[in-house]
């Protein structure tokens, strides 16, 4: 049996990491900037990190959520004092898809409402609620369609307020910064009005923090930059450094029912480990005040590269788009400067390194980076 093909796959298999460094089957050093999709928010290998899941393997793997998890509530706990959302309850699950189909299922229960609001550009995954609320039909099956989603551009407050006031939306769903798309920032007073208009017509409002959240753009979660909260948040990437889970932080003002929600492999014991040593390292290493620093360093260094035709970011989370002539630039880092970098698109390189980056490696890049656009 072969592999499903529905990935481009670089002639290159790391074996070992460390921190932000990738070694090959081969033993060549890579630099990386991109953390696996952000996955990677603590580094390759942090010692607590390995220690936690190698001392929980030891113990106990996996049981069903039929029973008490004690590691569940340490992970709420944890989360809830980290990320500034004690009141809300969390839901856990596997990817970011799935939380976000999760999400979008407790917000049509909360209204009764069908419809949804997504913006122009948004990527919220490959299932089937998710990809209908993602902006790229090629992605999307004839299954997928259902006409359940309204795009509206992003920063475009008018034509907000006018599919908001029909009061026929279940949700606004949004990026707290948009990652696929090529890092795309809304504005802090679109993020208020947006969170005054839903309130007012008892639409709940969804922050995708899949990607952008978990301490990558020098706060715990993007929106918090514009001072709102949210109804319901969905997590992954970062939450456990590549161990496969993802989360949804609910308002207490949205009630569970039993059969509401359901999983067999979210919240288990392994994952959970993975997650509470995530924030403990987190915390005792401040990684986010380390996404501010050395972001700003980032772009501050970056800014007027004569290869650059837009530069957006905020922490550890940076879009540099490319002038036409400069198009090779991603490949070049890689295969030249042994280097891992993201894309959107063929223009637009993403740069999304573990969290715990540091000044000296950031130079590196920038060296690189300015080697190559002479």
């Amino acid at each position: 049996m072969d592999m499903f093909d529905v990935y481009p796959v670089w002639d290159i298999e790391p074996v070992r990491g460390e921190g932000c460094r990738l070694w090959d089957k081969d033993g060549v050093e890579y630099l990386d900037l991109y953390g696996g999709h952000a996955v990677i928010s603590i580094g390759h290998s942090h010692p607590v990190y390995v220690e936690a899941v190698k001392r929980q393997v030891e113990k106990l793997g996996f049981y069903s959520n039929s029973v008490k998890n004690s590691l569940q509530k340490e992970l709420a706990s944890k989360l809830g004092q980290m990320c500034g959302y004690p009141e809300y309850s969390l839901f856990l699950c596997n990817s970011g898809a799935e939380a976000n189909e999760n999400a979008l299922k407790l917000a049509s229960f909360h209204t009764g409402r069908k419809k949804i609001l997504a913006i122009s550009k948004a990527f919220h995954g490959r299932t089937s609620g998710a990809v209908e609320a993602t902006d790229n039909p090629s992605i999307q099956s004839e299954f997928n369609r259902n006409n359940n989603v309204t795009f509206i551009r992003m920063n475009d407050i008018a034509e907000a307020e006018r599919e908001l006031n029909t009061k026929e939306y279940a949700a606004l769903i949004i990026e707290g910064v948009q990652g696929v798309a090529g890092i795309f920032i809304p504005e802090a007073s679109y993020m208020q009005q947006i969170r005054e208009l839903t309130e007012k017509t008892g639409t709940v409002l969804i922050l995708d923090e899949i990607q952008s959240g978990y301490g990558r753009t020098g706060k715990f979660f993007a929106h918090q930059h514009a001072g709102i909260k949210a109804d319901i948040i969905t997590v992954a990437k970062g939450i456990a450094n590549g161990f496969p889970m993802g989360g949804v932080i609910i308002s207490p003002q949205i009630k569970a029912k039993y059969g509401m929600l359901g999983t067999t492999f979210g919240g288990n014991h392994l994952g959970c480990a993975a997650a509470v040593a995530v924030l403990d390292v987190m915390k005792s290493e401040n990684l986010i005040e380390n996404a501010a620093k050395t972001g700003d360093y980032l772009t501050g260094r970056l800014q007027g590269n004569k290869a650059i035709k837009a530069l957006r970011g905020i922490g550890l989370m940076i879009g540099i788009e490319l002038h036409d002539n400069y198009l090779e630039m991603r490949n070049e880092l890689l295969f030249k400067k042994k280097m891992f970098t993201g894309a959107a698109g063929k223009s637009i390189i993403r740069l999304l390194p573990p969290l715990c980056i540091t000044m000296e490696q950031a130079d590196r890049f920038i060296e690189a980076f300015n080697d190559l656009s002479k």
